[in-house]
């Protein structure tokens, strides 16, 4: 499923704490979290990335997109049951889970919607607009772009 990393590298920069240096490190994101690499927030061995987490090479960056991209859209995959979901769904609930995580998936009126099949599911990606308690215009974008994707339309074009 490599179109999903290249979908959420349209929204996740690369993250490096230091640039000065060949190698990527972790740093915090918009709203304080620690990450690596395209917005990873467990590194290669699994553990919670931190100030002290190793520094990663740019093809370990890919590995962990690749890595944290299939665990979210199988969890999406799942969390959905019984609904059948096409592969661009599947893509864009993908890039929810990997951005919002799954147990705030799990919790969300998204999730019950697209669950029931219900049509107004794709309006509940613009309620997730908000870090920190500040709407980010880069989330208001990349939710346009999931909503999109979700009902099969080009999220770029």
């Amino acid at each position: 499923m490599t179109e999903g990393p290249d979908f959420i590298k349209r929204f996740e920069g690369l993250h490096d704490g230091d640039r000065r240096t060949p190698l990527l490190e972790p740093m915090r994101d918009p709203v304080g979290i620690w990450t690596l690499g395209w917005g990873s927030i467990y590194d290669i061995r699994g553990f919670r990335v931190g100030v002290a987490t190793p520094a990663i090479s740019r093809d370990e960056a890919e590995v962990l997109l690749q890595r944290d991209f299939c665990a979210a859209s199988e969890m999406a995959i799942r969390l959905s049951q019984p609904a059948e979901l096409a592969n661009a769904q599947i893509v864009a609930l993908g890039s929810f889970v990997y951005n919002v995580g799954a147990a705030a998936f799990h919790a969300s009126t998204l999730r019950r919607k697209v669950k029931e099949n219900d049509a107004t599911a794709v309006m509940e990606f613009g309620r997730w607009i908000f870090a920190g308690g500040r709407r980010l215009p880069g989330l208001v974008r990349r939710r346009a772009a999931e909503a999109a994707l979700y009902l099969g339309n080009d999220p770029f074009g």
